[in-house]
């Protein structure tokens, strides 16, 4: 028992000094990481946007998705410039979030197409991807302050300006038509 218990010692002690040797994380690696998930990120919505759009019923709610997706090529654009200014390579690494968001939204499509609420739960799935960004890029600017780099700061602001946008015209899409339909839909079924 006693050999054991020394075995145990000496395997915790090599593996605190294997990782004091490692090189410490630093915001930086932080903000780069995460620039790496959010261009994922948006590489993959610019290729679900058009599937929503053509599986929506609703004109208006294709629309909202045609204008989301031009605006999230430029957004691509932006990030580009960011990795440009690092110095880096602009590529991204797999996000298992919006993999999963994305997910769902199929789920969506497939499991209400042609139903009444399948604009509800595409405009749904929309504001989970739009709520996400929110919260990277907010992240990302205010990291990009803190670590000086203004250029990048100001690009994801303006990116995340438009994110917000996109979702107060969801809301608004959401509250004045299609969950109105969808809910009519269900009256005159019941």
């Amino acid at each position: 028992m006693a050999k054991r218990a020394k075995k145990r010692t000496s395997k915790k002690s090599s593996t605190r000094s294997t990782r004091s040797r490692q090189p410490q994380k630093t915001l930086s690696d932080l903000f780069l990481e995460t620039l790496k998930d959010i261009y994922f990120a948006e590489n993959k919505i610019i290729k679900t946007l058009p599937k929503m759009a053509k599986a929506a019923n609703s004109k208006d709610l294709a629309a909202a998705f045609n204008k989301h997706l031009r605006e999230t090529q430029g957004q691509v654009k932006r990030l580009d410039q960011i990795f440009k200014m690092l110095g880096k390579p602009a590529r991204g690494k797999p996000c298992e979030a919006i993999n999963g968001i994305t997910d769902e939204g199929a789920e969506i499509m497939k499991d209400f197409k042609n139903a009444p609420a399948l604009d509800a739960g595409l405009l749904a799935a929309a504001q989970a991807v739009e709520h996400y960004e929110i919260s990277r890029y907010g992240t990302l600017r205010t990291w990009a302050e803190e670590l000086g780099m203004q250029d990048a700061a100001r690009l994801l602001q303006e990116t995340l300006d438009e994110e917000e946008a996109t979702d107060h015209t969801l809301s608004e899409l959401a509250t004045s038509v299609i969950n109105l339909e969808a809910e009519e839909d269900y009256r005159a079924a019941a």
